[in-house]
């Protein structure tokens, strides 16, 4: 530790490369907690302080660690994940901390905190409880306190984002019914996908275009998220959903497209309390980075003992 310290106080620069092995986790040898084994953090801590500038953080690990401390630490000035990068990481890292590579990773996980290791692995539940103070689970449903969200990742680059396109703003779909009712309150709100069928959920499907501008200095490699949520998160609806993603490169101030699909039936439905997946008549925001693009599902009712053909505008 004291020469640790003493050598950090000597220097211009302090890379600090930190974290965890194959003799912490492995297949069939799981972790019992999410921070960093042994006096890590101290460690990381005391250098980050005697640093003359702050210090760049690199961590090892196949899976999620609580580094809040070195998050919110003003004498941390970056952190990269890097994995088990191989044979070949010491150069890539070379590159990005250098400037001549521009980073464009993305967590493929939500990053918990250590509290989140005192809930039983026997309670595999999704949807949060606040009943009993259960927080949920993965990125669509957890509402706790995170260190780091899914999808989470930043590069040398700003990205701009826009909705060039979606060819589809209201969706009206049919609810037949065999009752003439002069009362629509007797019709609950959601539709089951299972009755809809495969072709009617097929003839629901609609492209949305988005435009992304590179708006710095170096030409990189950007992936695009495209996520979807109720307006008003109804109960038992995930707080989001992603639909998809897609890997894109540009140039300095350049700008491209890209296109994704977006099928109702599997983006925009939830399951109810019993288990079965239906799609609610609602508001519904498509989100990519910061800009939101609001659609609406409305019911029409007909009757009939089938489906019959979708109509849109």
């Amino acid at each position: 530790m004291k020469e640790a310290i003493e050598l950090a106080e000597s220097v211009d620069y302090v890379i600090m490369i930190v974290g965890l092995d194959q003799t912490q986790e492995r297949e069939e040898f799981d972790r019992i907690d999410l921070v960093l084994p042994g006096k890590q953090q101290h460690l990381i801590s005391r250098v980050a302080k005697a640093a003359k500038k702050p210090v760049i953080l690199v961590l090892l690990s196949g899976g999620p660690v609580d580094i809040s401390f070195a998050k919110d630490d003003r004498n941390v000035g970056s952190i990269i994940w890097a994995g088990y990068p191989g044979e070949a990481g010491g150069i890539a890292l070379a590159e990005i901390i250098f400037g001549d590579h521009n980073p464009g990773g993305r967590l493929p996980v939500t990053w918990y905190p250590q509290e989140f290791t005192k809930i039983p692995m026997t309670d595999m539940r999704m949807r949060a409880d606040s009943a009993t103070a259960y927080p949920g689970r993965t990125y669509r449903f957890y509402k706790a306190r995170k260190v780091f969200d899914f999808g989470y990742g930043l590069s040398y680059s700003t990205y701009l984002y826009e909705f060039v396109n979606v060819n589809r703003k209201i969706i009206y779909l049919n609810r037949f019914t065999n009752i003439i009712a002069l009362d629509d309150k007797i019709f609950t709100n959601s539709l089951s996908i299972s009755e809809m069928g495969t072709d009617y959920c097929e003839k629901l499907k609609f492209s949305v275009t988005i435009g992304v501008k590179n708006s710095g200095v170096m030409s990189g490699k950007h992936p695009v998220f495209l996520f979807a949520r109720q307006r008003q998160i109804k109960v038992g609806s995930p707080i989001i959903q992603l639909i998809g993603f897609q890997t894109v490169r540009t140039g300095a101030g350049e700008r491209t497209e890209v296109e994704f699909v977006v099928s109702p039936c599997e983006h925009l439905s939830k399951a109810d309390e019993n288990g079965l997946m239906v799609i609610e008549e609602d508001s519904y925001l498509l989100a990519v980075g910061e800009i939101e693009y609001e659609i609406s599902i409305i019911f029409k009712t007909t009757l009939g003992r089938k489906y019959p053909q979708m109509t849109n505008m």
